[in-house]
């Protein structure tokens, strides 16, 4: 079921993380952890659809996307706030991609701020800032709590499941 759900927004996926610069696998696996791939849900916090994003970034000149309650529309401001977050926070050469992702993808949940301090923070204790994994997500880990690390590790463990059913699909 769940296969069946990403199958079917697919080729959005693709279009938007072309065009802003993502491994489309990666951005469907952040709306999996968001929404199960559910538009109808909607947050407390009032996030809205498949991206779980507000409305008031959504309308925000960084985005400027209108109607995200559109599944398209959805899609194109969670993928446009994502490029705006690494490119604002996490545009360094001394970061790999993978890790871009993964630090943009905890600022998409805990706030770009938040990770950026959670950086300077792992640095000073003698860890990468760079990586995520076994570093800044150690600090992250003590100093905002699980929810943020977990989030970026369903992710990560989603975009390998996706990544094992496309190679086998292409069997």
């Amino acid at each position: 079921k769940d296969l069946a759900r990403f199958q079917a927004v697919v080729d959005l996926f693709r279009q938007y993380a072309d065009r802003y610069d993502f491994d489309y696998l990666m951005t469907g696996a952040l709306a999996y952890q968001e929404s199960q791939l559910d538009h109808s849900k909607r947050s407390e916090a009032g996030a809205v659809g498949i991206m779980q994003i507000l409305p008031t970034t959504a309308a925000d000149p960084n985005v400027g996307i209108k109607d995200i309650t559109n599944l398209e529309s959805n899609i194109h401001a969670g993928h446009k706030y994502l490029r705006f977050l690494q490119d604002r926070y996490f545009d360094d050469p001394a970061i790999d991609t993978l890790d871009r992702y993964l630090f943009t993808f905890a600022a998409y949940n805990a706030g770009p701020a938040k990770i950026s301090a959670l950086r300077r923070q792992a640095e000073q204790r003698g860890l990468d800032p760079n990586v995520w994994f076994q570093n800044v997500a150690v600090v992250a880990a003590e100093k905002v709590g699980r929810e943020t690390v977990q989030y970026v590790s369903n992710i990560y463990k989603y975009y390998i499941s996706y990544k094992f059913a496309r190679e086998q699909m292409e069997e």
